[in-house]
């Protein structure tokens, strides 16, 4: 992963289709599987999960964003500051979490309202937070800690009832001697040029056969059941590699999901970094974004989203379909930062009055509140631009259309028409319920809102009658 200074986001095209928007991701491939059945119930959990907890922590975390006075690095340190392996290797022994309690991390994430935790097993520094076998650049051979973190993990989340889930670096690697990136004019350009600069004499097979594999192995046997298998930045991997990494995957753990960063189109569901789509889909897809302007820890940045701003994101998300993963970068001592910490508190407090409103609910009914594209502003491609709107979502369950309130309006709440008959309107998080005002038209529902309570969202619950 990248922080937001480091890279430019993929934009996404809305195609309207009926009252439903439909999410521009490519159709995600069902890769071999024992069977389509086994597919679909592998995936049931992740999709009524809706909220995840992604950590990026490493040696990088130590440095706290900082190297040599620039204060803009993180999990990128050692290509952004130029430190050759050896460095690197020895500024890793002194990694000495001493603070790190697992149980405090997962019980965080539950809190929180989260569902799943993936935890960064190896990221592109080519170090394994975890206790590798086949390679030595881990946590446990090299640095002072001596202990393995992905073992601990794994506990706290099986014995909180949270699903234990790993990220693992796939094209990018600068431990390994044989890691091409880019192509073209851009081959190299995300390599560790400084110790291995014969970018065109490298050989991704020699890597896959000695270190992806081996490692993917050892994650998958020895840490229980893994949920979500999370890769990132398949780079040169070939279609046929890619498979042969999900047959591996499908064998020793045939209920672990696969991102489509697996490579070639593959996998069970489809990626979005630090962006949400502007539309929504029944094809499985999760963003994935950070806190603030970094995914590992950087101590000078203080730009946090507000918790507003993170509860409209997840509800955004689950309108359109989507999962949300939530970053967080703890420091080198083990600690997760306070403002991270105070933001998913209030997010679990709002999740705990309003969790029928968002875990395994569909997307919205209507459309037209999510936004539309300006008939005169063009993005940077040239194309019509994509114009959010913010007053409201909406999300739903057999039977019922939960309205995610933003902005409170001047006077009534106008939806556009619901088709079945509207029996009940209500404030999810009042514990008495009182049925609220509310006029069913043709085209329209008004309904009178209540005094309004606080500045985070307002969840309607519109019950309706089966036709």
């Amino acid at each position: 992963m990248q922080s937001l200074f480091q890279i430019r986001c993929r934009s996404f095209v809305m195609a309207v289709l009926g009252l439903l928007v439909t999410l521009p991701f490519p159709v995600v491939a069902q890769e071999t599987s024992p069977s389509a059945t086994v597919g679909q119930d592998r995936m049931d959990w992740w999709r009524d999960a809706k909220f995840g907890m992604f950590i990026h922590w490493g040696v990088y975390s130590r440095a706290g964003g900082e190297w040599n006075g620039d204060t803009d690095h993180a999990e990128w340190l050692q290509l952004t500051a130029k430190i050759p392996l050896a460095e690197y290797t020895e500024y890793a022994r002194d990694f000495n979490p001493v603070q790190f309690d697992a149980e405090r991390w997962v019980g965080i994430a539950k809190d929180a309202g989260m569902k799943y935790f993936v935890i960064t097993a190896k990221h592109h520094d080519g170090f394994a937070m975890y206790d590798s076998a086949s390679n030595d650049h881990n946590i446990v051979k090299v640095s002072e800690f001596g202990r393995d973190p992905l073992k601990e993990l794994a506990a706290a989340c099986q014995k909180l009832g949270i699903r234990f889930c790993v990220y693992y670096s796939l094209g990018r690697d600068w431990e390994d001697p044989d890691v091409p990136t880019g192509w073209g004019d851009r081959l190299g350009w995300r390599s560790n040029l400084i110790d291995f600069p014969n970018e065109s004499e490298k050989d991704f097979q020699k890597y896959f056969d000695r270190k992806v594999k081996p490692q993917v192995r050892e994650l998958l046997t020895s840490y229980g059941p893994i949920g979500v298998m999370w890769f990132d930045t398949f780079e040169q991997i070939t279609r046929e590699q890619s498979e042969e990494l999900i047959a591996m995957i499908r064998e020793l753990q045939p209920n672990c999901i696969i991102n489509d960063r697996v490579g070639r189109d593959l996998g069970d569901y489809k990626t979005a970094e630090q962006e949400i789509p502007s539309g929504a889909s029944g094809d499985p897809w999760e963003t994935c974004m950070t806190m603030n302007g970094h995914w590992g820890y950087n101590r000078a940045d203080d730009d946090w989203r507000s918790t507003q701003n993170l509860l409209q994101n997840l509800i955004d998300i689950v309108s359109k379909g989507g999962n949300y993963l939530l970053n967080v970068g703890p420091t080198g001592e083990g600690v997760i930062p306070k403002p991270s910490v105070t933001r998913l508190n209030e997010i679990g407090d709002w999740l705990s009055v309003n969790a029928d409103a968002v875990y395994g609910c569909g997307p919205t009914p209507f459309g037209e509140e999510i936004g539309g594209y300006s008939e005169t502003e063009k993005d940077s491609k040239g194309r019509a631009k994509f114009i959010s709107k913010w007053q409201w979502r909406a999300t739903t369950k057999p039977g019922k259309i939960f309205v995610h309130v933003f902005e409170w309006p001047d006077g009534d709440l106008i939806l556009p028409k619901i088709e079945r008959k509207v029996s009940v309107v209500s404030v999810l998080s009042d514990p008495e319920r009182k049925p609220l005002t509310f006029k069913q038209a043709q085209d329209e529902v008004r309904i009178t809102l209540p005094e309004r309570k606080s500045t985070l969202p307002t969840v309607l619950c519109i019950e309706t009658l089966e036709e």
